[in-house]
């Protein structure tokens, strides 16, 4: 097979990879707390037809080489977990994350998930859960009857109970943190899990630690800019344009050359 063809498909095959990256962050655009995919690429391996500073007789090298590569292949996608925008909003148990940190919830098998999307709920029993109803860890309940709901910027959850005029505490939202945030694993649903790659979380209260504040009545928006990434469509499109009309220009030179020689 002429190389030019197989160069050429590792470009065409890389190219639709991205434009399933960049599809999924549009299409993500309004998903609270998501935060988009970056596409790493790398060259694959070389023919080496001749070494850089080989000799070329007793007494001199060759200033350059003869490599050939072998085309192009995507090395993994990495999540950007830069702050997006923010949201006011008149929901009371809507939080977001104002710096490093992610809720944790409480996965049905137990283990325990991470996510930004601070967009909570209390289901049949008062307890603080997710859209998809995965509640909060540590579990925080609220008393039948309570009013007056607030949320410090430290994570401190106080009502006012029926009968009372003071508020009390009923609760601590934590934060958890990584070492490396772009190592954890997408599990969907807004929600990631640890990795060997992230390390184990830290968790703390939040504005401590090197954790964010966590902000009541806000919520975060996704970090897709909508421009950047039909920018990046257009590129994407060209790319794959080229490598077509690579595949067809090889086409066209054995054609010529099966027909002439």
């Amino acid at each position: 097979m002429n190389p030019a063809l197989w160069i050429s498909k590792t470009g065409l095959s890389a190219q639709d990879r991205q434009m399933a990256v960049i599809s999924n962050n549009l299409a993500n655009v309004n998903t609270v707390g998501f935060k988009r995919d970056r596409v790493s690429f790398e060259d694959l391996f070389y023919h080496v037809e001749r070494m850089p500073g080989a000799l070329s007789d007793q007494q001199n090298v060759l200033p350059s080489g003869l490599q050939l590569g072998t085309g192009v292949r995507i090395t993994g996608t990495q999540k950007i977990f830069s702050a997006g925008n923010y949201q006011t909003t008149n929901q009371p148990l809507d939080l977001a994350v104002i710096g490093n940190g992610f809720f944790q919830v409480l996965q049905a098998d137990g283990t325990t998930a991470f996510t930004r999307n601070g967009q909570f709920h209390l289901n049949t029993e008062g307890t603080f859960v997710s859209a998809s109803g995965l509640p909060l860890e540590p579990a925080i309940t609220i008393p039948e009857g309570a009013a007056n709901l607030t949320i410090s910027d430290d994570g401190i959850v106080m009502v006012t109970l029926p009968g009372s005029a003071e508020p009390v505490e009923v609760g601590q939202v934590n934060l958890a943190t990584f070492i490396n945030p772009a190592g954890l694993a997408s599990q969907g649903g807004n929600v990631y899990i640890q990795t060997a790659a992230s390390g184990a979380p830290v968790v703390g209260v939040p504005g401590g630690d090197g954790l964010g504040n966590v902000k009541q009545y806000t919520l975060e928006s996704s970090n897709v800019s909508v421009v950047e990434e039909l920018v990046n469509m257009i590129s994407v499109q060209r790319a794959y344009e080229m490598n077509s009309k690579a595949i067809a220009a090889a086409d066209e030179m054995m054609k010529y050359a099966n027909q002439v020689l």
